[in-house]
Protein backbone atom coordinates (compact mmCIF):
# COMPACT_ATOMS: atom_id res chain seq x y z
CA UNK A 1 0.00 0.00 0.00
CA UNK A 2 2.63 2.33 0.98
CA UNK A 3 4.04 1.43 -2.56
CA UNK A 4 1.01 2.47 -4.26
CA UNK A 5 0.61 5.79 -2.14
CA UNK A 6 4.76 6.99 -3.49
CA UNK A 7 3.79 6.51 -6.77
CA UNK A 8 0.65 8.59 -7.03
CA UNK A 9 2.04 11.09 -5.46
CA UNK A 10 4.63 10.76 -7.74
CA UNK A 11 2.58 10.70 -10.81
CA UNK A 12 1.13 13.52 -9.29
CA UNK A 13 4.09 15.77 -8.56
CA UNK A 14 5.06 15.24 -12.33
CA UNK A 15 2.12 16.70 -13.81
CA UNK A 16 2.21 19.23 -11.76
CA UNK A 17 4.50 21.39 -14.07
CA UNK A 18 6.17 23.90 -13.52
CA UNK A 19 4.75 26.01 -10.56
CA UNK A 20 5.49 30.00 -9.84
CA UNK A 21 6.50 29.97 -6.19
CA UNK A 22 3.88 31.92 -4.45
CA UNK A 23 4.83 35.65 -4.65
CA UNK A 24 4.36 35.18 -8.61
CA UNK A 25 1.03 34.09 -8.62
CA UNK A 26 -1.27 35.77 -10.98
CA UNK A 27 1.87 36.47 -12.55
CA UNK A 28 2.48 36.79 -16.75
CA UNK A 29 3.25 32.99 -18.07
CA UNK A 30 5.68 32.90 -20.84
CA UNK A 31 7.22 29.32 -22.66
CA UNK A 32 9.62 28.82 -24.69
CA UNK A 33 12.52 26.56 -25.36
CA UNK A 34 16.16 26.80 -26.07
CA UNK A 35 18.83 24.87 -27.65
CA UNK A 36 16.24 22.01 -26.81
CA UNK A 37 15.18 22.85 -22.96
CA UNK A 38 11.83 23.90 -21.68
CA UNK A 39 12.18 26.63 -19.55
CA UNK A 40 9.05 28.77 -18.01
CA UNK A 41 9.32 32.53 -17.32
CA UNK A 42 7.09 34.18 -14.94
CA UNK A 43 6.52 38.00 -14.77
CA UNK A 44 4.87 40.02 -11.96
CA UNK A 45 5.74 43.76 -11.74
CA UNK A 46 9.39 44.11 -11.12
CA UNK A 47 10.01 40.40 -10.24
CA UNK A 48 10.54 37.29 -12.82
CA UNK A 49 11.03 33.69 -12.03
CA UNK A 50 12.55 31.53 -14.64
CA UNK A 51 12.04 27.45 -14.60
CA UNK A 52 14.12 24.62 -16.01
CA UNK A 53 11.85 22.02 -16.61
CA UNK A 54 13.88 18.43 -17.18
CA UNK A 55 16.95 17.24 -16.18
CA UNK A 56 20.55 18.66 -16.80
CA UNK A 57 23.90 16.95 -16.59
CA UNK A 58 26.60 18.26 -14.75
CA UNK A 59 28.96 20.61 -16.70
CA UNK A 60 25.82 21.82 -18.52
CA UNK A 61 24.67 24.24 -15.38
CA UNK A 62 26.21 27.28 -16.41
CA UNK A 63 25.36 27.13 -19.83
CA UNK A 64 21.63 26.29 -19.09
CA UNK A 65 21.97 29.58 -16.30
CA UNK A 66 23.05 32.02 -19.03
CA UNK A 67 20.29 30.36 -21.60
CA UNK A 68 18.11 31.60 -18.66
CA UNK A 69 18.87 35.06 -17.88
CA UNK A 70 19.18 35.65 -21.99
CA UNK A 71 15.74 34.73 -22.51
CA UNK A 72 14.00 37.04 -19.78
CA UNK A 73 14.40 40.38 -22.40
CA UNK A 74 13.02 37.89 -25.06
CA UNK A 75 9.79 37.16 -23.73
CA UNK A 76 9.00 40.20 -21.82
CA UNK A 77 10.56 42.46 -22.99
CA UNK A 78 12.47 44.13 -19.53
CA UNK A 79 16.09 43.22 -18.82
CA UNK A 80 17.67 41.61 -16.14
CA UNK A 81 19.25 43.29 -12.79
CA UNK A 82 22.50 41.06 -12.71
CA UNK A 83 22.81 42.21 -8.87
CA UNK A 84 19.64 40.56 -8.11
CA UNK A 85 19.93 37.07 -10.01
CA UNK A 86 19.50 34.47 -7.25
CA UNK A 87 19.04 30.82 -7.75
CA UNK A 88 20.50 28.17 -9.78
CA UNK A 89 19.96 26.63 -13.20
CA UNK A 90 16.66 24.43 -11.80
CA UNK A 91 15.15 28.03 -10.80
CA UNK A 92 15.74 31.41 -10.91
CA UNK A 93 14.78 34.65 -9.71
CA UNK A 94 15.79 38.36 -10.29
CA UNK A 95 14.29 41.59 -11.03
CA UNK A 96 13.99 43.87 -13.57
CA UNK A 97 13.80 47.35 -15.48
CA UNK A 98 11.27 47.37 -17.88
CA UNK A 99 10.79 50.40 -20.91
CA UNK A 100 7.71 52.34 -19.75
CA UNK A 101 4.69 50.51 -22.02
CA UNK A 102 6.02 47.23 -20.39
CA UNK A 103 5.77 48.38 -16.81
Amino acid sequence: MDRLLTLMLMLFCAACGAQPAPLMLGGARHETTVDGRDYVVYRKGNRVEVIRRGWAAPGEHARIRAAMIEIVPWLTGCDVLPSSIAGDSGEMRARVTCPEERR
